[in-house]
C-alpha cells in the first residue's frame, strides 16, 4: 500500500497502476528523502515537476508537506489515471487545494523538449532503472538546457543502487547521494 506519508493529506492511500511496470518510492526511502528536503527548507512554497510520476507519490507529497504547485507527468496510462485518481482524492479531502495539482500525459523526453515560462524548484526524475545512462543524460540536459530548473533549484534522480553516478550537465552540481538498500537517491543542484 502507497500512501502520503505526513502533512495535510497525511495517511491518505494512494491509487497504484496495477502490475509490476512500475516501481513506487518505498515509505522508508520517502520518508528519508522528504526530511532532508524539508530540513533544507526546499518545500515549502515549491513548484514541484514529477517526471516518471506514476501514482505522483512524491510530488504528491510534496504538496501535501507544503508545495504550492505541483506538476506529475508519465506517459503510461494506468499510471496517468491513477495520478489524476489521486488527485481527484485529495481535492475532495481538501478542497482548497484545487489547481494545485496536474497530470499531463507525455513521455518525459518530449515533455521536456520545449522552453518553460514559469521554472521549477525541485524537480524528482525517478525513471524506470533500465533506462540507459545516456537517455538520463539527455534527460538531464534537457532539464538546463531548457529551463525547467530555477537557479538554486534541486533535482533528485532516483536510481538502482547498481547503477552508475548520473552524468550531470555542466549546470547542475550533485551535492549529495544517499543509498537505501537497492534504491540510490543523488541530489544536484543548478547554482545561482
Amino acid at each position: 500500500m502507497t500512501r502520503i506519508i505526513a502533512g495535510a493529506f497525511g495517511g491518505l492511500r494512494l491509487a497504484t497502476p496495477k502490475g509490476e511496470s512500475t516501481r513506487p518510492t518505498s515509505d522508508r526511502v520517502r520518508e528519508s528523502l522528504f526530511s532532508s528536503l524539508q530540513h533544507a527548507g526546499l518545500i515549502d512554497d515549491a513548484r514541484v515537476l514529477d517526471l516518471f510520476a506514476g501514482s505522483g507519490a512524491l510530488g504528491l507529497e510534496s504538496l501535501s508537506r507544503g508545495a504550492r504547485k505541483v506538476v506529475l507527468v508519465d506517459r503510461w496510462q494506468p499510471a496517468v489515471a491513477a495520478a489524476k485518481t489521486n488527485v481527484t482524492a485529495i481535492v475532495k479531502a481538501v478542497p482548497g487545494c484545487q489547481g494545485s495539482a496536474e497530470v499531463v500525459k507525455s513521455p518525459v523526453d518530449g515533455f521536456l523538449d520545449k522552453s518553460v515560462a514559469t521554472p521549477f524548484d525541485l524537480i524528482f526524475a525517478d525513471p524506470p532503472y533500465p533506462l540507459a545512462e545516456a537517455e538520463l543524460a539527455a534527460l538531464l540536459a534537457a532539464v538546463t538546457d531548457n529551463g525547467w530548473l530555477e537557479p538554486g533549484g534541486v533535482i533528485v534522480v532516483e536510481r538502482s543502487s547498481r547503477s552508475p553516478e548520473p552524468v550531470w550537465p555542466e549546470e547542475l552540481a550533485r551535492y549529495r547521494r544517499a543509498k537505501h538498500g537497492e534504491t540510490m537517491l543523488w541530489f544536484a543542484e543548478r547554482p545561482i
